[in-house]
């Protein structure tokens, strides 16, 4: 079993993001493996919130090359979590 801190690796701050905090929508990485249960758990106990929604996106690694040498850049998993309108601001987005 995963420990909350595993599954939520850090905020992703974009315009987009900032635009859906006005709808208490909060844009997370989080672990591939996870699921929208566990990312669930990991948000209210992490937080103390209560969560209403998870919509997630596994975002694949673009080609990026370097002279004549490519790799691509790491797979990631995006989770958007809404939150209820009686749950507080999560503080780290305000900033």
């Amino acid at each position: 079993m995963y420990e909350p801190r595993d599954i939520i690796k850090r905020p992703v701050i974009t315009e987009r993001s900032a635009d859906l905090m006005a709808e208490k929508k909060y844009t997370f990485e989080v672990s591939p493996k996870a699921n929208k249960t566990q990312i669930k758990q990991a948000v209210e106990t992490i937080f103390g919130v209560k969560v209403i929604k998870v919509n997630t996106t596994n975002v694949k690694g673009k080609l990026k090359r370097m002279g004549r040498y490519a790799g691509y850049r790491s797979d990631r998993k995006k989770a958007i979590v809404q939150l209820s309108e009686d749950s507080k601001e999560l503080e780290f987005f305000e900033a």
